[in-house]
Formats: C-alpha cells, structure tokens, sequence
C-alpha cells in the first residue's frame, strides 16, 4: 500500500512538471553591450558617485548576492512574513506548516512501532511524546478555527464547498487517528483493572491520549478491546497519510512542494518590471501569449504554487469595486486550463487514479458571469459580486475539446484582461510569490501586437501617442509650451534652460528635469512641475529640460500592451540623453521615474544613470537645510500612496516626510495606506479608459480618504491627482476638501503663496 501510494504520489508530480514544463524557457534580451572607448560610457568614480542622489527606493536591486537569496527565501518560507500580514490567518499557518514537520516524526515513530512493536530510540522520548501530543492539540485547533473562519466567518475571500473542506478532514482525520492510535495502544499495554497496580492510565507526558485511554478504560474496554481498536487506528491513520499524499499534488496543496520553489526562482529584478520582447524575431509568428503553454514555465509554476487564499482578490481594487477581474480565479482558472491541455498535449491524465470523466467529456470554460453590483456609489468595497460571478462562469462544458479554447476569451475574458490597474498590490499580498500582473500584460500584448483588438479609448489614446506624443492628441509641437507658462505664471523667475541651449554654451546642467506627458501638457499637473521648477531654483541647483525634444516615456502604451509604441519611444529618448550625456534625471510622474528608473535599462540606458522621484529630491533638500518651509498651513492632510511609487519603487517616506517638515500640516492616514493602499484606478493604461462595471476606483478610494475627515488629499503622482480631483467632485466635498501634490504644498509653505 505505501509502495503504490509513493507510486501515485510521484506520477502526479511527475505529470504536472511535465506541464508546466510545456511553457518557454525565460530569456531575458540583454542591454547593449559596454563600450569602453565611448566617452559616455565612462564608468569613472566621478561618473558614478551618485550617493547624493540615492533615493528611498533601494528596495530592489537587479539581482541579490548569494547571502541575500537564502535570506530572503528562509524568511519567507519559515518566517511566514507575508502570510502574518493576516495575524490570525497566519498565526493559524504557523501551526499547521510547523505542526507538520513535528508531526512527521511522530507518524515515523507510530509507524515504526505498529511494525516491530518497539518505539523510535528519539532522545528524551517523554518529552518527544509531550510535544508530539500539544501539537497535536494546537493542530487540531487551527483546524476548528479554519473551518470557523471558512463556514462560520465566511471570509469573502476564501472558496466553499466540498473542494476545501477534503483537506480539513484529511489534517483532522490524521490527529484524531494519532490521538486514537496512542490511546488505544496504552490501553492495550496497560496492567488489567483490579491487578493491584493503579487503574489510572494517565502519564502527565501524554496528557492527551492517556486521558482518552483512562476514559475509555473507565467505560469498560478491555485490553483486549484496545488491542483490536489500536490495529484498526494504526492502519487508518496509515491510510489517511497516504491518501493525503496522493491528495496533496492534484490539489491546491501541492503548494506545500512548489511554493518554495516558487519563492526560490522569483525574480530578483525591480518588482513588476516587464520582461522585453524580441519584435525583431523573424520566427516568430505572434507576439504576447495567446496560449497557455506560451507563457514562461516559471509562469506556469506560479499557477501549482497558488494556495487559493484569496488575499490577492481581496485587495484588488478592481474585483473592489465589482469588476469581473479577480486574480485570484486567474490563476486558478488558468492552472485548471494547463492541466487540462497538458493532459491534452502529453496524453497523460492528471489525475491519479484516473478518474471516470475527469475531463476527457469536456473542459472548462468561462462564460455568462457579470458581477451583480447592487450597491451604490458611496458603498463599501466588496469582492463579493466578482467571487459570485467567478464562481458561476467557470464551469465544465461537455462535449467541449480543450485544445479548441482560445486562453483569451474562452478562459480569461478580455474584461479581466482590460479592468487590471496594474497596481501590483495581488503580487505584495501573495504569500507564495505568484506574479499576477506580467501574465495579464503578455495577454494584453498579444491582443494588441497579434490581433489588434483592445477598447476604442485605449486605442485612441495610443494612437495619439503615435501621432501626437501625447494622449489627448494635443499639438506635439505645444510639448514645450510649458516653459513660457511658467515664466508667465512665476513673474520674475530665472528662465528655464533646455540641454540644447546648455549644449550651445559648452554647459553640462547637474540634473535634468523630466516634465513628462502630463506636466508639460495637462493643465492641473502643471502646477506641479511649477512648483518643482520653483523650489528647484530657491535651491539653488542648477537643472535643464529638454523641452521640445522630450518624448512620451512610453508607460502608457507598454501597459496596454502596446511594446512596439513603447519601444519606439524608449529608443528615442535613450538617444536623446546619451546624446547629452544625462547623469542625473527627476520627474514628477511615478509611472515614467518606474519606467526610466527599471525598464529602460534594458533596451540601452546604462544602469549609472540615476532617477530620482521629485519627492525624494525636495524631501533632502528640506532635510539639509537648502528649502525651509516657514509658512504655516492649517490643513489636515490625508495621503493617498502612489502604486507606481511605493509599491513599485518602495518609496514611502520622503512624501510624509515633506508634509511633517510643513508647520500647522497634521499627517493623517488612511486605513489602507503604504504597501496596502487602494490604487487610484488610474495605472495599467486605465487613466484613458472607462472603467465598466460597479463604482469606480477613484470613488472608492475618494470615500476612504474623506473617512478621515482632511482638508486636503495630498498625493505625489499627476495621475493619482486628477483622480482624486474627479472623485471628490463625485461625492460633492469640493467646499471642504481640496486633491494637491505634496510639492505644491511644500511651495506654499516655502513661498507663502499657491
């Protein structure tokens, strides 16, 4: 029996490695290579001494030394540091990952003794009994409460039904046959009642089973009686551990093998960088994934080491607000679709033993789900609707051959794809390391590179982009307009230099200002670069632009899939600072600070180029006396985290920073704030979109910001303002609350004026 369990086991493994191993091994396209005789290129110690420049963001590096990946790894597997974000879930985990290790040695033990009659030789064997029965107990416990929060809580996040329930009675079936096993083995061991010794069986090392022993003795079982039952509980405890074992791997706990390995192989670049694509390959006869065996196999591994905990769902601010997206389903959707077509491909069933109508009638599809959103607009966020909607659209559809599906449409609904912010907050959540949003842009890029479909705006917009260099369609020659507004609106203020004219008198400014699309087009986001350029010259340091000569940093684009777009604009402005040989660079813009900062040293921009956000460069400033803010604000501030910002780059400090260094500003923070705040509804593409479905993002997180009563909702991205504009105009709090950027504040205070 235990031979053909370890048989069944490792099919199973064996099977479901070969599908993951269907998907393309991941290349990365390397940058350009070094040329040394290149004076640009000069990587001298001036050239590099940067510390002045090193933001807050140094979170992530492009690659962890060898002490830094075990580091990292052994805190996450064994120090549960994601899953204890959720205190009383993963205190609960904590129990069950380590209550099983300890209980392996009691199963050996258990085992062993029912073959040859004698114990383990462990050292300190009561004492071994002792801990292995208080685990038992403190298992047995997490259990219970498991359930409770399942069934009885009924957390949003978390599946119902019979699927989750096999693995509570597996784990609980297993302690109450050690627990039995124990029992019913003193019993039978026991001196017989009456024989002159003492009638109690109780051992205070086995507090646990020689209770139940001494209770069952006390209500007439024999020794005899004990013998019987203990052969029966030793062979069922046998029997559920390897029916267990064989469970584990078909199941969503085979995340117990593969999320370590998981953690071990995930990236070590910047988070949600995008890995390039090769659009010069003349083999290639479509682009992005449109298939689920094109995605990488570390893709795929994420797809086993999903646990189905939900939390990823439930911070997402699209399945929030009643879109149909959910991360979670998407993984879960798109591993049931792997295995089905990996059966398909390998001709190798899953399932082990096969099981009758396991899929060979049919296959799984997604049809017919809209999320049902009752609530209005000053509702509270819910993920019920969109868990609703998943559950009742995917489904097996007889008669249906998997290799018939298309990934796109017949798995993931082009819906899903479209209402994703790219926020990034699932892959923080996620306790096992899955990456959400990169299998969300490969699909996106092979709808827009390969089929050309994508939404009307978002196709309007990147067409603009192509066109204009902007969004809106705006005039491309008005990108340096800018400059004239602002000595228009700042009388008397020093003129702003471009590189071209810094160029023509033999100068090298020690920074370059990069306005960006929205500042050196939108009206309101102008205000910001205003306030930057200002506080910029009150400090004395000398910065040029590139006005005219700037491009669109191509985020956008990349976002909704369009890599060609990005990539096109990417090399352009590549160009355009290694041909002023830019060092240094600050934008106001999270999205194009992530954006030139992680991804465009892959297509050539060397690594010694430092980025800067403006808040980390104003916040240093402040710091080493260079701005005083003096002007006291009366304004209590609430302040709204910039995905693209903080979980992107880990840049959290320096804006509250800057708000406390303002006399008469009070801080305030909302409950979802830092590395869980509620995105804005504006990333991923989706700032020239209409969202679909539900409440908008921006309302949702609008109506959290107003819970703390500010007067001001500060931010520090262009998008993320406008967005908080618009929703406090939804909810009519213009009279009292007003969206500003935490540099105009900083202006206000250093100037005295707006």
């Amino acid at each position: 029996m235990t031979l053909t369990a370890l048989a069944c086991f490792y099919t199973v493994v064996r099977r479901r490695a070969g599908y993951m191993l269907l998907g393309r091994s991941e290349q990365r396209k390397p940058p350009p290579p070094h040329d040394p005789s290149d004076p640009e290129n000069d990587q001298s110690d001036d050239m590099l001494r940067i510390s002045s420049f090193t933001t807050t963001a140094g979170l992530a590096t492009e690659a962890s030394s060898w002490f830094e990946r075990p580091f990292e790894w052994v805190v996450q597997v064994f120090g549960h540091r994601k899953l204890l974000k959720d205190l009383r879930s993963g205190l609960m985990h904590v129990v069950l990952f380590y209550g099983f290790i300890v209980l392996q040695f009691g199963a050996a033990d258990i085992i062993w003794k029912g073959l040859t009659g004698s114990a383990l030789p462990y050292p300190a064997y009561h004492g071994f009994v002792l801990t292995q029965e208080i685990t038992v107990a403190l298992v047995l416990l997490a259990i219970l409460y498991g359930t409770f929060r399942r069934y009885v809580e009924r957390l949003r996040r978390l599946k119902r039904g019979w699927k989750p329930s096999i693995v509570l009675w597996f784990i609980g079936g297993l302690m109450v046959t050690v627990l039995l096993t124990q029992a019913f083995d003193r019993l039978k061991e026991a001196p017989p009642s009456g024989s002159g010794a003492s009638d109690s069986i109780y051992a205070s090392y086995a507090p646990v089973s020689s209770a139940l022993a001494d209770g069952f003795r006390n209500i007439g079982f024999s020794t005899d009686a004990g013998s019987v039952l203990y052969e029966i509980f030793w062979w069922m405890h046998l029997a559920v551990l390897l029916g267990f074992l064989v469970y584990v791997p078909q199941s969503k706990h085979f995340h117990i093998f593969t999320a370590p390995v998981n953690l071990w192989l995930r990236r070590r670049s910047p988070p949600g960088r995008l890995a390039p694509l090769d659009l010069e390959d003349e083999e290639a006869e479509s682009f992005g994934v449109g298939a689920v065996e094109q995605f990488t196999q570390k893709q795929l591994l994420d797809l086993y080491a999903c646990v189905e905990c939900g939390r990823c769902t439930n911070v997402c601010p699209a399945s929030s607000t009643g879109k149909l997206l959910s991360p979670m389903h998407l993984i879960v959707k798109l591993r049931d679709h792997l295995t089905e077509k990996g059966a398909a491909i390998t001709s190798k069933s899953p399932w082990v033993p096969a099981l009758s109508g396991s899929g060979a009638s049919g296959a799984h599809v997604m049809s017919g789900a809209v999320p049902l959103w009752t609530g209005g607009a000053s509702a509270e966020t819910t993920i019920e609707p969109t868990m609703t909607a998943q559950k009742q659209g995917w489904h097996v559809q007889a008669g249906t051959s998997v290799t018939d599906l298309s990934l796109i449409g017949d798995v993931v609904t082009e819906s899903e794809l479209w209402s994703c912010t790219t926020c990034r907050n699932c892959e923080d959540q996620c306790p096992v390391g899955n990456e959400h949003v990169d299998k969300i842009i490969d699909m996106r890029r092979y709808l827009v590179l390969t089929e050309g479909r994508v939404p009307s705006e978002g196709q309007r917009a990147m067409q603009n982009i192509e066109r204009q260099g902007n969004p809106w369609g705006l005039p491309r020659a008005e990108r340096a307009a800018w400059l004239a507004a602002y000595e228009a609106a700042v009388p008397g203020a020093p003129p702003v230099r471009t590189m071209r004219d810094a160029a023509s008198r033999g100068e090298q400014p020690e920074l370059l200002l990069w306005a960006g699309t929205m500042g050196a087009y939108d009206q309101r986001s102008r205000k910001v670069l205003f306030a930057v350029v200002r506080l910029l010259q009150e400090a004395g340091i000398p910065f040029a632009v590139l006005g005219g000569e700037e491009r669109n940093s191509g985020d956008t684009a990349r976002r909704l899939g369009n890599e060609l777009l990005f990539q096109t604009l990417c090399a352009e402005n590549i160009s355009t600072l290694q041909r002023y040989g830019i060092r240094r660079i600050v934008t106001i813009c999270p999205h194009t600070f992530n954006a030139l900062k992680n991804e465009y040293t892959d297509f050539g921009l060397e690594r010694s180029v430092a980025v800067e956000h403006h808040t980390t460069l104003l916040a240093r400033l402040v710091a080493d006396g260079s701005l005083t803010p003096t002007v006291t604000l009366r304004e209590r501030v609430v302040y709204h985290d910039s995905c693209y910002l903080g979980r992107y780059n880990g840049v959290y400090d320096a804006p509250r920073a800057l708000l406390r260094a303002i006399p008469g500003v009070q801080l305030l923070e909302m409950e979802r704030n830092r590395a869980n705040g509620l995105c804005c509804g504006a990333g991923g593409g989706l700032m020239w979109m209409e969202e679909r479905g539900g409440i908008r993002v921006n309302e949702a997180r609008t109506a959290q910001a107003l819970e703390t009563s500010p007067t001001v909702i500060g931010s520090a991205c262009p998008y993320c303002l406008t967005m908080m504009e618009d929703g406090i105009k939804l909810h009519d709090a213009e009279s009292g609350v007003r969206a500003r950027d935490v540099a105009e504040l900083l202006a206000e205070s250093v100037f005295g004026t707006e």
